[in-house]
């Protein structure tokens, strides 16, 4: 299995959108930089809230990234801020996704009446990016880049 998503902008956005797309990119980018046998997955969601902060972000704390493997989501969670529950440590050959969900206003999410839909609360914009990568004790492997 893998997973991947990526927010694009259609036609003419406005700044702040293509600054919110570009802000989850890079909050993917610092993460992956992180994402090494031996780090607790906390620390991945450690600079990913860090990097949404410093751009005037919020992260949408009830989703994130997790395991993949036989099933689409497996442990660990991997969620996009410090949360201190998240304490397992990566090792080598763990396959699992970064997926900063970000939003412009206060991050809140509601599920829509389908079971499936989620929106923010506030109806403000949001981003996703994805990937899905194995870890080793060197720079991770990007499988669905």
């Amino acid at each position: 299995m893998a997973d991947a998503a990526e927010t694009i902008a259609v036609g003419h956005a406005r700044q702040e959108l293509l600054r919110l797309i570009a802000c989850a990119q890079s909050a993917f980018a610092k993460a992956v930089s992180v994402a090494r046998a031996g780090t607790c997955v906390r620390e991945i969601g450690r600079v990913v809230e860090r990097e949404v902060r410093a751009n005037q972000f919020s992260v949408i704390r009830e989703l994130g990234g997790h395991g993949i493997g036989r099933t689409i989501h497996e442990e660990p969670a991997v969620p996009n801020f410090a949360d201190p529950a998240a304490n397992q440590i990566l090792t080598a050959g763990l396959v699992i996704t970064i997926e900063p969900i970000i939003a412009v206003g206060s991050g809140s999410v509601v599920l829509g009446q389908d079971g499936w839909t989620v929106r923010t609360e506030d109806r403000r914009p949001s981003a996703h990016y994805e990937h899905t990568l194995v870890v080793t004790d060197h720079e991770p492997i990007l499988l669905t880049a």
